[in-house]
């Protein structure tokens, strides 16, 4: 059935005035019509999964590049190991995303694992217990607290019964059900009273159900058939790397074309046309870009995750840099999850109570100044009657265990310094949803009392006075005590009520007629409480240009007052009843105004989570329960609860915060754009570095037609291209990712979703350091080159080898001129220490070390095709590492000075 539908009218009609269950015959019959009572799942086959992950365009570059470095093998360039560890990294990556898109079925798995293995149901016009698998609509089950109730049931007879849905609708507290009708087409969850749904608890009472829906058909099965039909999102990330992949690959290869193509027209050999193209690519391409951008994430993932936030799916690390929504619920991630009473009323005067969740150390306080409530008798009295007419228990260190209103109530007086072991009890009335109180009859200070909580406008009618000052007897005025409720509801307290009588020690029955002339004792009012550390993690995403949105299955008045101690705009509350009436293009506009939604099914939340996607946000969403786990998955990124989470929710999530606390991602958030910027220093290193080697391929087509020396040889061999391409990589890029946090991440917004890697920033840079790294590399191989080649015969090829050789040292030295000023995309590399970042310093003296393996190891310069030069060629080289430098902190000079004149020019 769908979330917000009743139970169908023709099943009950004929089913509530039957009390004597199926019989076996029937039962089976339906089972063959219904099947049994388990969520399907229809897994992908593992081979199909695997394969499907080549299709990604970062596999398709990597065997793209893969495919070069063969067809080089085949020329001689001896690059087998480099195309099997190219080969490698495709097979590594395919491994990974098969294991990430396993976690959906996983999150479906976990649903069927809180099916309830066995429960008891009418059969024959017998009690039996039974594999609940086998129930069908119709079955009769009895349930008692504790059960966890095993299909979506209509309550039939209940006493003194309530369920736990805080998994199911995010509301903390039990819910009291009733037998009643309900009228209405479309009704919330957590408005169906009358219903109890698969998987959530029976906390007290005992109730006899009719089974509605099983398997498939209840909330649950709704859930997987959300979770499994719900698409992958890919993060914002991993749709800019894919569209900067198809572009790269389109442009790499066009590029290798044209040059085949133009030393063809030029006259040059097929062979040698052929290897100029083939080289071209393999500069181009950079065959270490997915193994940088996983090391990024990587890295930023393990620094979350010393803070509490584990990333299951490494790209969540950099979407969070990017969010610029957050949906949150609010039990257990915006709030305690404990309630807790923070007001109270007693003979006319109002206190407030310090301390939250199950914190014994709190205390009372009127008009903001501390007051002794040991030493009130009227406050006393009103909290011994909550402390005593109580079943839930409470040991010194604040583990307590029971219902969490009763709980409340202990601890509030706890904080008076009252102790259960000074009472006795006698008798009890239960607590009933019909009557609305529940009552004790007790021994406490040698006196027996009759102690009585419940709502407060049922307590009054049975009250004929009220306490003073000192505890004793005097007028009711019920109309102050209404009016202090009703000040508690605005408030979006729980309010309860308290009353006491005072009988004769030999007085042993409790009877209901026994409650009347009642001395009203005054209230508690109690909420699950804000987070302290929530409100300040509000406060820094609103600063972070971040938006936070409240997305609750609670009460609306419930989620208004939170949401307004949190500091999140609540003058307006959305409804699931009213999400139910709009369609996508009304909810787009409605998300952008409001900030709180209440009472929302799932799909509500799911609803939600892509409007915000369609109007162009970057939408992170956090939960813990059961129902969270499709708008889980609907999100750029997931955020689920590590302590209080639902396995479900943990499954489909993206992260997973082990301390449950908001403030975390606002941590994560930090850590992401951290990644983001470090990615953006990677690739604004290696592109323009892979460019620079692609121009000195393309430069040597075509200068080839002027100046013999370049038609002979390239350049750089590819098997130096390649090792520069790595070794660069490793030792160079790397490092970059190890620069210190930038000071004031979190005072600007979050960059623009829609931006993509190819800005002109980009194209700027990896054509002005193209130019910068690649003339000098020109420069060198011509200057100490060209005596090898006489009138257009090669006359010395060692000497053209020395060249070579001198050329890609020149190379690498413009490769650290660069480098050390991309450190940072736009401040000099003057005003910060050269010595901040040693990895850096150590990749260079590293990258030095290798390069000079063929000097020491003469037997491994044909391995690289390097010759020993002249120590005289030395200054020149040198003198390579300015180019880049110099052209880099110009253009960052020269931006800087543009966003100084844009302001007064009026732009």
């Amino acid at each position: 059935m769908l979330w917000y539908q009743l139970p169908p009218k023709d099943v009950l009609s004929t089913l509530e005035t039957d009390d004597q269950g199926l019989s076996s015959a029937e039962a089976t019959k339906r089972q063959a019509t219904w099947g049994e009572n388990a969520i399907s799942v229809r897994k992908t086959p593992a081979w199909e999964r695997f394969l499907k992950q080549f299709k990604d365009p970062m596999s398709m570059i990597l065997l793209a590049t893969a495919m070069v470095t063969g067809l080089l093998t085949l020329f001689g360039a001896h690059l087998l190991p480099d195309t099997m560890v190219i080969l490698s990294v495709v097979v590594l990556n395919a491994c990974v995303g098969f294991y990430l898109e396993g976690k959906a079925e996983n999150a479906i798995e976990a649903l069927k694992s809180m099916m309830v293995p066995e429960c008891m149901v009418l059969r024959d016009q017998g009690l039996v217990r039974i594999p609940s698998k086998g129930l069908v609509p119709g079955d009769i089950v009895e349930l008692e607290g504790g059960d966890k109730i095993p299909a979506d049931v209509r309550f039939i007879r209940l006493h003194n019964a309530q369920v736990d849905e805080s998994s199911l609708t995010g509301e903390s507290v039990p819910v009291t059900k009733t037998t009643n009708a309900i009228e209405g087409d479309q009704v919330v969850p957590g408005d169906q009273k009358n219903m109890g749904f698969s998987g959530t608890y029976l906390t007290q009472g005992t109730a006899k159900a009719v089974v509605v829906e099983i398997g498939d058909k209840t909330v649950f099965g709704e859930i997987a058939g959300m979770v499994k039909a719900a698409a992958a999102h890919s993060t914002p990330l991993q749709r800019k790397l894919a569209r900067f992949i198809k572009t790269l690959i389109v442009a790499i290869m066009s590029i290798g074309a044209v040059n085949f193509i133009v030393g063809i027209y030029l006259g040059y050999e097929i062979s040698y046309s052929l290897l100029g193209a083939i080289s071209l690519v393999v500069a181009a391409i950079p065959e270490m870009l997915p193994a940088l951008v996983t090391a990024v994430l990587a890295k930023s993932g393990n620094a979350m995750a010393r803070q509490n936030a584990i990333v299951a799916n490494l790209p969540a690390a950099e979407t969070l840099g990017a969010t610029s929504v957050i949906c949150s619920d609010k039990t257990g991630t915006l709030t305690e999850n404990r309630m807790t009473v923070t007001d109270v009323f007693a003979a006319g005067q109002a206190y407030g109570v310090s301390g939250v969740g199950y914190d014994l150390h709190g205390q009372f306080s009127q008009d903001g100044a501390p007051i002794d409530a040991a030493a009130n008798p009227a406050l006393r009295r009103m909290l011994e009657i909550g402390f005593f007419c109580n079943n839930a228990h409470l040991n010194d260190e604040g583990h307590s265990i029971g219902d969490p209103t009763e709980i409340a109530l202990l601890i509030s007086g706890a904080k008076a310094a009252l102790n259960k072991d000074r009472q006795q009890r006698v008798e009890e009335i239960p607590f009933d949803s019909s009557t609305k109180y529940m009552a004790v009859l007790t021994d406490y200070e040698g006196e027996r009392y009759i102690f009585v909580k419940g709502a407060p406008e049922i307590l009054l009618e049975m009250c004929t006075s009220a306490t003073d000052a000192e505890a004793k007897e005097t007028e009711l005025n019920r109309e102050a005590y209404l009016e202090a409720a009703r000040t508690f509801a605005r408030q979006a307290l729980r309010t309860l009520g308290f009353a006491f009588k005072r009988v004769a020690n030999d007085h042993a029955d409790l009877l209901h007629e026994d409650l009347h002339d009642l001395c009203f004792a005054g209230l508690q009012g109690m909420i699950d409480p804000p987070k302290e550390s929530a409100k300040q993690a509000v406060a820094n995403c609103k600063s972070a240009g971040i938006r936070t949105v409240m997305v609750t299955g609670d009460h609306p008045l419930t989620a208004q007052a939170v949401a307004g101690q949190l500091g999140i705009p609540a003058e307006r509350v959305l409804a699931g009843t009213e999400l139910n009436d709009m369609d996508s293009e009304r909810l787009r506009r409605e998300v952008e105004e409001v900030s709180v939604f209440a009472r929302v099914a799932p799909e509500h939340k799911q609803q939600i989570a892509a409007a915000f996607q369609a109007n162009g946000h970057v939408v992170a969403m956090t939960g813990d329960g059961v129902n969270d786990a499709p708008a889980l998955k609907q999100a750029d990124i997931g955020v689920a609860m590590g302590q209080e989470g639902t396995e479900v929710a943990r499954q489909a999530a993206d992260m997973v915060l082990a301390d449950d606390n908001f403030a975390t991602i606002i941590t994560a958030v930090e850590e992401g754009r951290h990644a983001w910027k470090n990615l953006q220093k990677a690739i604004l290193y290696t592109l323009p570095t892979n460019a620079a080697q692609a121009l000195l391929i393309m430069g040597a087509i075509l200068l080839a037609a002027f100046v013999p020396l370049f038609g002979e040889r390239f350049v750089l061999e590819p098997i130096q291209i390649l090792w520069i391409n790595l070794l660069d990589s490793l030792l160079l890029t790397l490092p970059l990712m190890m620069e210190p946090k930038e000071r004031g991440l979190l005072t600007h917004p979050p960059r623009d979703s829609k931006a993509n890697i190819i800005d002109g920033l980009f194209i700027q840079r990896v054509i002005l350091l193209g130019i910068a790294i690649s003339l000098p590399g020109f420069g060198i191989y011509y200057l100490f080159g060209s005596p090898a080649v006489v009138n257009g015969e090669l006359i010395n090829p060692l000497l053209l080898t020395q060249a070579q050789t001198a050329a890609f040292w020149a190379i690498l030295f413009a490769h650290f001129g660069y480098v050390f000023s991309a450190r940072s995309i736009d401040q000099s590399v003057f005003s910060f220490s050269p010595f901040s970042n040693k990895w850096l310093l150590a990749g260079v003296g590293l990258s030095i070390a290798i390069r000079l393996i063929p000097t020491f190891a003469p037997a491994t310069s044909s391995w690289f095709k390097t010759a020993d030069f002249p120590v005289i060629w030395w200054p020149v080289i040198l003198l390579c590492f300015l180019p880049s430098l110099l052209a880099i902190e110009a253009d960052k000079y020269l931006r800087q000075a543009w966003k100084r004149l844009r302001p007064r020019r009026g732009f």
